[in-house]
């Protein structure tokens, strides 16, 4: 089976073709400008590829509801260019194949869940750390979705008590995403994270915003395994400030070996490395197919 994976994100969309075992085969990596450029690029990769179906793990807002008449659109982005853009519409018009759809931290959830830092269980929570922080969630075995699809990466978090940083987020200001992404990080220091690799006191403060909010994943939905990705936890000193604050906040509440013996195993890099988002787009590409050949 010939499979095509799209992570389409707002800095780059990476696109690739695999097979139904995650496996990537070749990969390709098209800057994120407006959607005439950018998906011109992404449909001349496919033309030619001769492929049994499509995966789309896309950066949001998107609509997942396949009666909505705005499902596969990217809806409120504050993307440039991007915003209501009917993702998997203009796809539909070059490829006459099956299209699985989801958002790009779900995509890599259920990568990381088939294939990765989570393969054997059926619960795991992926969440990357770059430009914009979001969470995907697998559950029993399934993509987390409801009203819409979760947005964990703007929940509310409490401000640390010396931290005068106003947030970067344009919807929320002082969310999750607000004071702990990349655009957060070097606006507050005035530096990117990566040139403020040293400074101990940068990733306590970033540890700080992560850790409040895995507790509350943690909480609510009991993933059996959390998987940390994005540009920012390159910084790989960031994990045990992150374990140390998350073990400190649960303050044994939670009693399961994962957080009292076991967290170093427990919140961990993505196995996938780089290609989370790609295999989560063949692990859809491959479940819209067979859901196409059982209709």
């Amino acid at each position: 089976m010939i499979l095509g994976a799209i992570e389409a994100g707002g800095t780059k969309f990476v696109c690739g073709i695999g097979n139904e075992n995650g496996e990537v085969i070749e990969r390709i990596s098209i800057p994120t400008t407006t959607p005439e450029e950018t998906m011109r690029h992404v449909v001349d990769y496919f033309k030619e590829k001769k492929v049994d179906a499509l995966g789309v793990g896309s950066f949001g807002p998107v609509d997942l509801n396949v009666s909505s008449p705005t499902y596969g659109y990217i809806t409120s982005t504050p993307k440039e260019h991007w915003n209501q853009y009917n993702l998997v519409g203009e796809l539909k018009k070059h490829f006459h194949v099956p299209i699985g759809f989801d958002t790009d931290v779900n995509a890599a959830a259920l990568g990381e869940s088939l294939w990765g830092a989570a393969k054997g269980l059926d619960s795991c929570l992926y969440m990357t750390v770059g430009t914009g922080i979001g969470v995907g969630a697998v559950s029993e075995g399934k993509l987390v979705h409801g009203m819409l699809h979760p947005e964990m990466g703007h929940i509310l978090v409490r401000r640390h008590d010396e931290d005068h940083f106003t947030g970067s987020c344009p919807f929320h200001g002082d969310c999750l995403e607000g004071m702990a992404s990349g655009p957060a990080i070097e606006a507050r220091w005035g530096k990117k994270g990566v040139e403020l690799a040293s400074d101990i006191e940068v990733w306590e403060l970033e540890a700080y915003y992560l850790a409040q909010a895995l507790v509350n994943y943690i909480l609510v939905l009991s993933p059996k395994r959390i998987v940390i990705g994005g540009g920012v936890m390159k910084q790989e000193h960031l994990f045990p400030l992150v374990r140390k604050g998350v073990v400190q906040l649960l303050n044994g509440y939670i009693q399961h070996e994962n957080v009292l013996d076991q967290i170093d195993k427990y919140i961990v890099p993505p196995d996938l490395g780089d290609n989370a988002g790609l295999c989560g787009a063949l692990a859809l590409a491959r479940q819209a197919y067979t859901i196409k050949k059982k209709s």
